[in-house]
């Protein structure tokens, strides 16, 4: 039998690691520029990186201070200010921000109070303390808003602020490039992951026809001939909507392209470079992986169709937590954490590839799927309905598998992404299918 004083001091490691590593990356997000760069709003899709900073202690506030161990509020008065459905993105810059120092010393004494209490934690008896599951709500909750701070800090104008090693080079792919997926029924979600989010439950049975998937993300050579055919000058791969945003938009290639001459040049992280033919594709909203899928002959897969090519073991005929199995993933398994900043050429990562061969599921780039955001079957909110209900329904795409800026705590098997279909500032990128009646 297991000592569940083991159990715990397991737990309360993990949790104290996730907490230290996310802000660790806040701190080097907010630090590496000047004042003027963390109160200036760098585009109206995103928050001021201020913001963000104090958004993520105020949130640690309520969770862990406050709703975890009952102490009264620190900063009640800022509640409202840093509350994201309160406030649109756009708005927030006209909002009384804590200036950065302040919010730095805020940020930090909520920490200080919440390892008090992380050390004094039970894990047992309320949902929201069972596992960890509050300690590791708010590790993720910092780490996705790091993403978005990333996010910020590519969109940002200026010289490079932020560096960071390239993946290491691997040899031309030449594998297979596409994977047949059996049909029949698997599991999807998970009612067994300690921190998995609501949106992720319960695990479910779900039936999917055999179909074929590409073995790697689509990449920015194969991309460029869709463009260079005049992909976005033909209505006949977009849908309505998507023809009318392009033309309204003035599309004519991904987010930071632009062409020099008879190449493609991209700006990524206050650097120019030449768009790199063998990573996969980045900076592509849904409508035009959706049109690049129809300009190949192929489709989107589903989001069912993309978890069983990423979970299921057919040897077995179980779901794993990941591609390669149940462990953790390790730097040999995907390109996670901000550890590069930018995707991994195609095919690398071979030991993170799924039992059928299917390479890249977790990491390089969010992923989109032709599925809209729905509850799966016997959803409940929790903790909050805004994490996930208010989200739900056909406005919103689903993305999957994480990019290089998510980090391992934020990323699994089961994780569920969403976003309107215009947006590309965001690390998506997507890869294709076909069902296996029409070979």
């Amino acid at each position: 039998m297991t000592d569940p004083a083991l159990d715990a001091d397991a737990l309360r490691e993990r949790a104290v690691a996730s907490l230290v590593a996310a802000r660790d990356r806040t701190t080097l997000l907010t630090s590496c520029v000047d004042e003027p760069d963390l109160t200036a709003q760098h585009s109206p899709l995103m928050s001021p990186l201020v913001w963000d900073l104090a958004h993520i202690g105020n949130q640690e506030e309520q969770w862990l201070l406050r709703a975890v161990a009952g102490q009264e509020a620190l900063r009640p008065e800022i509640d409202g200010i840093y509350d994201a459905f309160e406030h649109p993105r756009a708005e927030r810059p006209s909002l009384p921000l804590l200036p950065p120092e302040e919010a730095r010393r805020y940020a930090a004494e909520v920490r200080g109070r919440a390892l008090d209490v992380l050390e004094a934690a039970a894990f047992t008896g309320a949902r929201l303390t069972e596992a960890g599951f509050a300690f590791g709500m708010i590790a993720q909750h910092e780490q996705q808003h790091d993403e978005t701070m990333l996010i910020t800090h590519q969109l940002r104008r200026g010289p490079q602020a932020l560096t960071a090693p390239d993946p290491e080079p691997v040899p031309l792919f030449t594998g297979p490039s596409e994977v047949l997926v059996p049909g029949g029924p698997f599991t999807m979600g998970t009612s067994t992951e300690p921190w998995a989010l609501d949106n992720e439950r319960p695990a479910h049975r779900r039936e999917v026809t055999p179909f074929f998937i590409d073995t790697t993300p689509v990449t920015n050579g194969a991309y460029q001939a869709f463009v260079e055919d005049g992909g976005y000058d033909d209505p006949r791969w977009w849908t309505t909507a998507g023809w009318d945003h392009v033309r309204g938009a003035g599309l004519v290639a991904p987010l930071f392209w632009r062409r020099d001459g008879r190449q493609w040049l991209r700006r990524r992280f206050g650097v120019t470079e030449v768009v790199p033919p063998d990573e996969p594709v980045l900076h592509v909203s849904w409508y035009e992986a959706d049109a690049y899928a129809r300009w190949a002959g192929r489709r989107l897969p589903t989001e069912a169709e993309w978890e069983k090519a990423a979970r299921h073991d057919p040897v077995a005929d179980r779901s794993t937590r990941y591609p390669w199995g149940d462990a953790e993933p390790g730097p040999g398994h995907a390109n996670l954490g901000q550890r590069h900043l930018r995707p991994a050429p195609a095919g690398s990562y071979p030991a993170g590839a799924s039992p059928l061969g299917v390479r890249q599921l977790i990491g390089d780039v969010w992923e989109w799927t032709a599925s809209d955001f729905l509850p799966y079957p016997g959803f409940r909110a929790f903790p909050y309905k805004e994490y996930s209900e208010v989200f739900f329904g056909p406005e919103y795409k689903v993305l999957r598998g994480g990019s290089f800026a998510v980090d391992p705590v934020a990323c699994r098997g089961t994780f569920r992404n969403w976003d309107l279909p215009v947006r590309r500032q965001i690390f998506s990128g997507f890869r294709t299918a076909r069902s296996a009646e029409a070979s």
